[in-house]
């Protein structure tokens, strides 16, 4: 009779009956005893390490500890408590010590299977040789790195949703009844490809690009490893082969980083900015229409989700804040790290809404010899869009501010800083543009490869460096474009390449109904020494005026005082008024927490007892204590009588009393604003003086 065997290394033992042991999925099988009919599924593994291939046999429900048993014994002198497993020849690694008690089922590994393995020797590495699977007692330590991570609320809510794009039923293909769905109706992916090029969007979004490179879930098991793969340009020290000297040293092709292209990025992980109030710009350009110097300020804001662009993201600026810095007429001077930005980051997360630094902004603005009211257009196709030394600073603070992620086997990927400039339009008017770079920016940067040159446009690549204090290593790099016969072109990027290879776009506006977080921004904003100083002196001063210390919780409150008390939480809600009030040490860090989720509810304005917790804390009484005793008295908004006058008030006639009393009325009651260089009274918005164009 003849036999049936699909075995893999292994002899077949004759039997009188006939098997048949073929199967549907292409899995093996094997025979247990010789004359019974026990059969179990056994998945072939194939393993690629330093030592060679190898492929072994498992069960399915093996623990991941056997597999790292096996490879063991073809092992060569291993730090066992290196070993390291990938589903790439590079990247995506993860520790065998990680995955403790996962078997084979739940890796999402099939039949067949080819995973890289890799490992230190014990003369290359000082760690002990006790295996860290069988350690680590605590519930953390069983968990992956991504598996740890917090995501942003953006971010919870896009992977709750399917992001299907919805089509309308097609009256001329569509043949099936109401209930029905066909090709030409059924919901899009959000990442199609017609979609995005019908719309007029260059770039996919960050969770429509994740939806697209991550692989569907199977019947039997999920892949277990994320989808994304931070960059990295840097030579990896020690060599995974452990068969040469650590860079200076040595270097082999295991080790070094392979060539780069560079493409345009496929995503974006912010798609919008919106600045929440046209008031937070006209703030921050005050300062330099009034001394000429440039400015730079973090914007605070949060995400949220951008329904223009599908899955998109956009970052909401609700304040700009202003750090320590030095302008000059073409350019500015920052000191980082930012040494009071732990309190500011502490003090928005504490607001209504969770406030975090969503990126920065700085101005670019000279005016035109010819008409002092426009602005040199430096900014277009033919010079640059964002300079070599700022694409570079872009990427420095980009790298520095990493997203929490699950989809990264490090926990962390990319960035959502946005870089902001303001600089002229074509017809000399100031407008908002926003940037970021790529993640191939940011990997050249941190691996010192890049540097700015003398042509703003151009970004150079530095040489390679051997020695041991600056070691440097310098993979090819390429870029491609299109010829004047529209053919594609690769060239060498050395020694220098256009930055608009780093950029990515991102669109910018304001919102046609504001709803800012904080209501006013009036108050003197920081770290303008001789234009706006802040004080304590001040603070109390508006408070009196406001009569804050006279205003008690709304149970104890008379009728009519609903205006008043408007007028005072308008006031305080104040992002510059509440950074001042943070370091004057007036009110405790609790009260502080306090005050901003006070004066950042979004029914501030409406609510009759909004402000009552805040009323009712100490440091807000200490506060009202300081205010009726330090206070200056308000003074009389009559006019001197002439019985009772002084001397010098005698002198003085009563129609100048009167034109003040005009001037004090018509500067409250009208919109009029006067120019301070020719004394015009310009009646509308614009910034700048309609007689003379110089600024307001």
């Amino acid at each position: 009779m003849t036999q049936h065997y699909a075995f893999k290394d292994s002899k077949a033992t004759s039997s009188d009956s006939h098997h048949d042991y073929s199967s549907t999925n292409g899995e093996l099988f094997r025979v247990e005893c010789q004359y019974g009919t026990t059969l179990t599924k056994v998945k072939l593994i194939r393993v690629r390490s330093r030592d060679g291939n190898f492929r072994f046999d498992l069960q399915p429900t093996a623990d991941i500890s056997e597999l790292l048993a096996k490879i063991l014994e073809t092992a060569s002198d291993p730090d066992i408590s290196s070993f390291t497993i990938s589903n790439q020849p590079r990247g995506n690694e993860v520790k065998f010590s990680t995955l403790k008690n996962r078997n084979l089922k739940n890796l999402g590994l099939n039949h067949g299977d080819l995973v890289f393995v890799g490992y230190q020797t014990k003369s290359s590495s000082s760690t002990t040789t006790e295996a860290a699977i069988e350690s680590q007692p605590t519930t953390n330590a069983t968990k992956r790195p991504w598996e740890l991570v917090t995501e942003d609320p953006v971010d919870t809510y896009w992977r709750g949703q399917s992001g299907m794009l919805p089509r309308e039923r097609d009256a001329q293909f569509c043949k099936h009844g109401a209930k029905g769905m066909c090709d030409y109706c059924m919901p899009l992916e959000p990442y199609d490809a017609v979609y995005h090029k019908e719309n007029n969007i260059k770039h996919l979004s960050y969770h429509a690009y994740l939806r697209k490179i991550t692989p569907k879930p199977t019947s039997s098991a999920s892949s277990s490893i994320p989808p994304l793969t931070p960059l990295s340009y840097k030579v990896k020290v020690p060599c995974p082969t452990g068969g040469h000297l650590p860079w200076p040293g040595g270097i082999c092709t295991a080790c070094q980083p392979s060539a780069i292209t560079l493409a345009s990025q496929p995503f974006r992980t912010v798609d919008h900015l919106e600045i929440a109030s046209t008031d937070i710009i006209e703030r921050f350009l005050q300062a330099w229409r009034s001394t000429g110097l440039q400015r730079f300020g973090w914007l605070i804001g949060h995400y949220e989700p951008y329904d223009k662009v599908p899955m998109g993201v956009k970052a909401v600026v609700e304040a700009i804040h202003e750090p320590p810095q030095e302008g000059e007429l073409d350019g500015l001077t920052l000191g980082l790290p930012w040494e009071d930005e732990a309190r500011i980051r502490d003090l928005a997360r504490s607001a209504s809404t969770p406030l975090t630094i969503v990126g920065y902004i700085f101005t670019d603005l000279n005016p035109t010899p010819e008409d002092r009211s426009k602005n040199v257009y430096k900014r277009h196709p033919g010079s640059f869009y964002l300079s070599s030394l700022e694409a570079i600073f872009a990427a420095t603070i980009q790298k520095a501010n990493p997203i929490a992620s699950r989809s990264s086997p490090t926990g962390q990927f990319s960035s959502r800083l946005v870089t902001a400039v303001l600089t002229a339009t074509e017809d000399g008017q100031v407008d908002v543009a926003a940037y970021q770079v790529s993640e191939q920016a940011v990997a050249m940067v941190e691996a010192d490869m890049i540097e700015a040159s003398i042509d703003p446009g151009i970004v150079r690549v530095k040489e390679e460096d051997r020695s041991q204090d600056s070691a440097r290593y310098v993979p090819d790099v390429f870029y491609t474009y299109k010829n004047e016969y529209g053919l594609e072109v690769k060239k060498s990027a050395k020694p220098c390449f256009p930055v608009e290879y780093l950029m990515v776009n991102v669109t910018h506006g304001f919102p046609q109904n504001p709803s800012p977080v904080f209501q006013s921004t009036r108050f003197k904003i920081e770290n303008r020494p001789g234009l706006e100083d802040q004080s304590v002196e001040g603070v109390m001063s508006a408070l009196s005026n406001l009569g804050a210390p006279d205003i008690p919780e709304s149970q104890f409150a008379k009728p009519g005082e609903f205006q008043k008390r408007k007028d005072l939480a308008t006031y305080l809600s104040d992002w510059h008024l509440v950074a001042f009030l943070g370091s004057s040490q007036l009110l405790s860090p609790e009260d502080m927490k306090v005050l901003v989720a006070t004066v950042s509810r979004p029914d501030l304005l409406v609510e009759m007892s909004a402000l009552d917790q805040l009323i009712a804390t100490d440091g807000w009484q200490t506060l009202m204590t300081f205010t009726r005793e330090s206070a200056p008295a308000r003074p009389s908004s009559s006019a001197p009588t002439g019985g009772a006058s002084s001397h010098m008030d005698e002198d003085i006639p009563q129609e100048v009393f009167d034109q003040i009393a005009a001037e004090e009325a018509a500067r409250v009651g009208s919109s009029a604003r006067i120019c301070p260089h020719c004394t015009f009274e310009n009646d509308h918005s614009r910034p700048d003086c309609d007689v003379c164009g110089l600024p307001l």
